[in-house]
């Protein structure tokens, strides 16, 4: 199928990062979200984003001029996905939101679209078992921050058509993006093995090993992780980690259990970067953030 419009459905961290590689590849991009300010937000962080690729020399000027005019919004899911032959849900890992979504993406969508999902640890094959399109059902799984990382997921089911998997990947190129084929199982590759390295962080910081601070650059250092656990958690989100803690620990079994450390946390709102605290205080740097 020859892609020229991609829906993104959700513009928080994740769907604005994808509208933004969405735009990026030349593609028509409608970024939608039921929040009007949310997606004013978005569309603001995606021109940051440009800018600050330009400034870095990691985006032509061109590009950048090309791509911004390629962004539309709109706080409809219908309106967003009826001419996209690509629509990307984003939405949180909640599995009846998934759910109810891609039954809409049935209805809605022009013949023969894709409908992906950007869960990080979700079955596709649960999030689409209410589709009558299941052939055209896969997972893009993206990382954040998606102007950086290279990497997506491609995740397909025992039902995803070749001719899906092939699109996306022509996508995913076009995005500048490096692609790994992956036969569903939960947590794909990525979050089951950095899971299990986040958990084990926790359970080394609860045991009194190592400061934070230090497994992190053990980690970087040591291990040539380009961030330490615990930065990376509090990017992320430890509320976020804990979900997906809790999907892999059912489906998986033992070596998934959520340490309790981390259970505290966000039990006391300590959620990372974006509520100011999580493994590391963030009050200040968000304090001066509010002043510029």
């Amino acid at each position: 199928m020859d892609v020229k419009t991609i829906a993104v459905i959700g513009a928080g961290t994740m769907g604005r990062g994808i509208a933004y590689a969405a735009a990026l590849g030349g593609y028509k991009t409608v970024l939608e979200d039921v929040s009007g300010q949310v997606l004013e937000s978005g569309i603001a962080w995606i021109r940051q984003s440009f800018e600050e690729g330009v400034a870095r020399g990691k985006v032509e000027a061109g590009v950048r001029d090309q791509a911004l005019p390629l962004i539309s919004t709109t706080s409809h899911v219908e309106d967003a996905i009826r001419d996209a032959e690509l629509i990307i849900e984003a939405v949180p890992e909640e599995l009846e939101m998934k759910l109810e979504l891609f039954t809409i993406f049935d209805r809605f969508a022009k013949a023969g679209a894709i409908f992906a999902s950007n869960t990080s640890s979700l079955s596709i094959t649960d999030c689409t078992a209410g589709s009558v399109s299941r052939d055209r059902c896969i997972g893009m799984h993206f990382f954040n921050p998606v102007p950086k990382m290279k990497l997506i997921e491609l995740v397909r089911t025992p039902l995803t058509s070749d001719e899906t998997v092939a699109t996306c990947r022509e996508v995913a190129r076009r995005m500048g993006k490096e692609v790994v084929i992956v036969n569903e199982a939960p947590g794909f590759i990525t979050t089951r093995i950095n899971a299990l390295i986040g958990n084990e962080a926790f359970n080394m910081l609860e045991a009194g090993i190592a400061t934070p601070e230090d497994i992190d650059k053990a980690l970087k250092f040591g291990l040539n992780h380009p961030m330490g656990p615990f930065e990376l958690v509090d990017l992320v989100g430890l509320d976020v980690r804990l979900k997906i803690l809790e999907y892999l620990h059912s489906t998986l079994g033992e070596k998934y259990r959520p340490n309790s450390l981390l259970q505290q946390y966000v039990k006391e709102g300590r959620l990372g970067r974006k509520s100011g605290c999580g493994v590391y205080d963030y009050s200040q740097q968000k304090a001066a953030e509010k002043k510029t």
